[in-house]
C-alpha cells in the first residue's frame, strides 16, 4: 500500500503539467501505447470536446506491481530510476513501467559556486533590517537579573565578563539571547569554581517581561554549593638550602579556601623566590588537588624541579656588539662565586638598557656543569646584544616672558669612542640668548653610573640685568639619575674656567660699563631624591645642596663662595590630585656685590623662580630701572596638580626675592599666582603656565606666560 501511494503521487505529478505544454506536443513524438494528443479547441467549434485520458487505465494497471496478501511481508525493493533522457523541445515525458518520470530540470542559479566570503554582501534586505538597513531597529530588548553570586561577592566580576551584559541589552533574535545565556551559565560556574565552590551550578531562564510586551527577561540563578578548603599540603622536590625554602615561600595553609587566585599567586611566589635564592633553573610542575566531597577538603600536591643550586660565573657576549664583555663586567653588581640572585641579573639588564646603545639586549643564565663554591654549580651569563643606531638628533622650543623664544637643538653620537664615549654638539638660538657647545662624555667611566664630561661653550646673553659674551671650559664628574634608573643619592663635582665680558652698572660713575672677568670655579652638588618620577613626581621629597668655591679676577683676585639649598616635597591627596611645595635659599659669601661678575649674582623671577614676574626682574635695581642682582635669594612655591587622563590643571602661588645682603630676608617678598595647563606625554608633561604678580612694582607686567617641558619643580 505504501508503494502504491508513492506511485500514485508520482503519476499525479505528471498529470499536473500545465495545459499549454500539452497543446504543443506533436503527434509523431508520442510513443505507441501512450495517450493520443489532446484535442484542440477553437473559437469556431464552440464548447470544448471530450479529451482522451493521458494514461489509459489498462496501461496504469499494468504499471502497478503485484501486491501480496500477507500484510506482514517485507516491502519489495523500489525499482531503480532510469537515467533521465534528453528530450527535444516541445515533447512531454510520460511514465511507463519502472519509470517514475524525468527529474525536474535543475535551477542554473543553484548550480553556481558560492561567492568568496571576502566579497559576499551580508547586508540584509530593507524589509528585514528595517528602514535604512539598521538591524538594531529589529532587535529584541532584554533585561538581566543575577541571583546567588552576591552571596560570595562574585557578582561584580561576573557582570564585568558577562556576554549578556556586553550585548548592551539587545539582541538580533531569541537564539542569540539563548546563546549568550548559555555562555553566561558556563562563566558563572567557572567563577564559582575559581573561588573554591567546586559543586557549583548555574541555570539561566528566559521569559517575557510581564509589564512590557516584546521585552525579554533573562534570570541567571547561581548555586555555589559548599566551599572547598585546603587539606594536606605537600611539596615534591629535591632537598634545598635552606631545607624549607620552597614551603616557606609557598603562602598556603590548611584551611585556606581553594581559590584559583590564591593558589596561582602562591605558586608564582615560589617561581619568583627560588631564582633569587640560588636556583635559576627552577620549574614549577602541574599541581594536583584531590577533592573529597564528604569533608569538602582538597589535598594539594605541588611538584617542583629546583635544578642545581648555583653561583655566578663568567660573562660572555654575542651579537652585534656595542661594547665588549669587559665593559659588561664593569656594569654588574655581583662578584664571581657569589650565590646566584635573579634580581642582580635584572639589575645588569637595566644598566645595559640605560646606556641607550641597544635595539635589543638580554642576559641569559647558562649551566656550566662545573663546581662552584659551597657545593653550588657555576652559572655563566650570556649577554645577547644588538647595537642600535648610535646617532640622535633632538630639538626643543620654549617661550618665557622676559626670556622670549628659545630653540635648542643637539646632535649626539653616543658611542663614537667606545665604550660609551659620546660626542655631543648643541646650539641655542633665542631672543636673548645664543650659543653653541661641544661635549665629550664618557658614561660608566671606570665605575658604573659615573660620568666624565669635557665641555667647551661660547654664549651670548642679552638680558635686562647684563649683556655678556662668555667662553667656558669645564671638566665634570657626576653620578646622575636617568629616566630608566632613578637613584636616591646623586652628586657631581668639577672645575670651570670662565672668561666673560659683561656690561655692569657702575654706581660710582652712574652708568653702565663693560668689564672682563676671569673666573675659576670648583662647583659641587649633592642631591637626595625619594620621589617616584624625575619629570612628574607625585610622592616623596628631594633635598639638594650646591656649593661652588670661586675666584674672580678683575684687576685683583677676589675669592668667594656661592651656596644654594633647595627642598621640595610631593604629597598625593588622591590618585588625581598632588600637592607640591618647594623652598629655596642662596647666599654668596666673601665678596662685595659690585665686585662680582653680573652673571654670577642671584636673580629672582621667571618660569623656574617666582612666576608672574619677568626673568631676573626680582632684586635690587639701578637708577635706570634695570636689575643688578644680589648676593642672596629666597623662593617659595605651592602647587595643586590635578590630572584627568592625559591632561591636567595646576593652580599655583609663588613668592620670593633677591637681596643685596649676604643672607636672604623674610621681608619684601613678592608674590605671584596663576594657573597652568599640563599635557602628559611619554617623556614628561608639556607645561603652559599663566601668572600675574600679586604685589607688583612699577614696571612689572600684568601677565606672564611660560611654556616648557616638565613640571616647574
Amino acid at each position: 500500500m505504501g508503494f502504491r501511494g508513492f506511485a500514485i503521487t508520482a503519476l499525479a505529478g505528471v498529470s499536473m503539467v500545465p495545459m499549454a505544454a500539452f497543446a504543443q506536443v506533436s503527434p509523431d513524438r508520442v510513443d505507441s501505447g501512450r495517450a493520443p494528443p489532446v484535442a484542440e479547441t477553437t473559437p469556431e467549434e464552440g464548447a470544448p470536446q471530450a479529451t482522451a485520458p493521458i494514461i489509459p487505465d489498462a496501461t496504469f494497471e499494468d504499471a502497478l506491481p503485484p501486491l501480496s496478501d500477507d500484510l506482514n511481508a517485507p516491502l519489495e525493493a523500489m525499482p531503480a530510476l532510469d537515467e533521465p533522457q534528453a528530450q527535444a523541445p516541445g515533447t512531454v515525458a510520460t511514465a511507463g513501467q519502472g519509470d517514475l518520470g524525468t527529474a525536474p530540470a535543475q535551477d542554473s542559479e543553484l548550480a553556481q559556486p558560492l561567492p568568496p566570503l571576502a566579497v559576499f554582501d551580508a547586508t540584509p534586505p530593507a524589509e528585514i533590517a528595517g528602514e535604512g538597513g539598521d538591524r538594531t531597529s529589529a532587535g529584541i530588548p532584554y533585561d538581566m537579573v543575577v541571583q546567588g553570586l552576591d552571596e560570595i561577592d562574585a557578582e561584580s566580576e561576573f557582570r564585568g565578563l558577562s556576554a549578556l551584559k556586553e550585548g548592551g541589552g539587545k539582541a538580533a533574535n531569541g537564539a542569540m539571547i539563548a546563546a549568550r545565556a548559555r555562555e553566561d551559565e558556563a562563566l558563572a560556574v567557572r567563577i564559582m569554581k575559581a573561588r573554591g565552590y567546586y559543586d557549583a551550578s548555574a541555570i539561566a531562564t528566559i521569559g517575557q517581561v510581564p509589564s512590557t510586551p516584546g521585552r525579554v527577561l533573562v534570570t541567571l540563578s547561581a548555586t555555589p554549593g559548599p566551599l572547598y578548603k585546603l587539606g594536606a599540603i605537600t611539596v615534591k622536590a629535591e632537598p634545598t638550602v635552606p631545607p624549607d625554602l620552597i614551603r616557606a615561600n609557598l603562602p598556603l595553609k590548611t584551611g585556606d579556601p581553594i581559590e584559583a587566585d590564591r593558589v596561582q599567586g602562591a605558586e608564582a611566589n615560589v617561581s619568583l623566590k627560588l631564582p633569587q635564592m640560588g636556583y635559576p633553573f627552577a620549574k614549577i610542575g602541574t599541581r594536583d588537588i584531590l577533592l573529597d566531597d564528604e569533608t569538602y577538603l582538597g589535598d594539594y600536591t605541588l611538584p617542583v624541579d629546583t635544578g642545581p643550586r648555583s653561583s655566578f660565573g663568567t660573562i660572555s657576549t654575542r651579537g652585534d656588539l656595542a661594547f665588549d664583555a669587559a665593559h659588561v663586567d664593569l656594569l654588574k653588581r655581583f662578584e664571581t662565586g657569589e650565590l646566584y640572585d635573579s634580581r642582580k641579573v635584572d639589575d645588569l639588564r637595566d644598566a645595559l638598557v640605560a646606556t641607550g646603545l641597544f635595539s635589543t639586549v638580554s642576559v641569559i643564565p647558562r649551566r656550566s656543569h662545573e663546581a662552584g663554591p659551597d657545593g653550588t654549580e657555576r652559572v655563566d651569563l650570556l649577554v645577547r646584544q644588538n647595537a642600535g643606531p648610535p646617532r640622535t638628533l633632538a630639538g626643543a622650543i620654549g617661550y618665557n616672558t622676559g626670556e622670549g623664544f628659545q630653540i635648542r637643538g643637539s646632535w649626539t653620537h653616543r658611542n663614537l669612542f667606545p665604550p660609551e664615549g659620546a660626542l655631543i654638539g648643541d646650539g641655542i638660538l633665542g631672543t636673548q640668548q645664543q650659543g653653541a657647545g661641544l661635549t665629550f662624555r664618557r658614561s660608566n667611566a671606570g665605575q658604573r653610573d659615573k660620568t666624565f664630561s669635557l665641555i667647551a661653550r661660547a654664549d651670548h646673553s642679552n638680558y635686562d640685568a647684563f649683556d655678556a659674551f662668555t667662553g667656558t671650559l669645564s671638566a665634570r664628574w657626576s653620578y646622575d639619575s636617568t629616566p630608566i634608573w632613578q637613584k636616591r643619592l646623586t652628586y657631581s663635582y668639577g672645575v670651570d674656567l670662565i672668561g666673560t665680558n659683561e656690561s655692569v652698572y657702575n654706581f660710582n660713575v652712574g652708568e653702565r660699563k663693560r668689564g672682563t672677568y676671569g673666573i675659576l670655579a670648583l662647583p659641587g652638588q649633592v642631591e637626595f631624591d625619594t620621589s617616584n618620577d624625575l619629570m612628574n613626581p607625585t610622592t616623596g621629597y628631594r633635598l639638594k645642596l650646591s656649593l661652588s668655591p670661586e675666584t674672580s679676577v678683575r684687576g685683583a683676585v677676589r675669592p668667594y663662595a656661592r651656596m644654594l639649598i633647595e627642598a621640595s616635597t610631593y604629597y598625593p591627596v588622591t590618585d588625581s590630585l598632588t600637592i607640591a611645595g618647594r623652598v629655596r635659599a642662596g647666599s654668596i659669601q666673601g665678596i662685595d656685590r659690585d665686585d662680582l661678575a653680573p652673571s654670577r649674582r642671584y636673580y629672582g623671577g621667571g618660569g623656574g623662580s617666582v612666576r608672574g614676574y619677568g626673568y631676573q626682574r626680582l632684586g635690587p635695581f639701578d637708577p635706570n630701572g634695570d636689575p643688578v642682582g644680589g648676593r642672596s635669594i629666597n623662593e617659595f612655591a605651592l602647587e595643586a596638580r590635578y590630572r584627568f587622563g592625559n591632561f591636567g590643571i595646576v593652580p599655583f602661588v609663588d613668592a620670593g626675592n633677591a637681596y643685596e645682603s649676604t643672607f636672604p630676608k623674610g621681608s619684601d617678598l613678592r608674590f605671584g599666582a596663576g594657573i597652568g595647563a599640563r599635557y602628559y606625554t611619554n617623556f614628561g608633561p608639556l607645561r603652559i603656565d599663566v601668572a600675574t604678580p600679586l604685589n607688583p612694582r612699577p614696571g612689572d607686567g600684568r601677565i606672564a606666560l611660560y611654556i616648557s617641558i616638565g613640571q616647574a619643580f
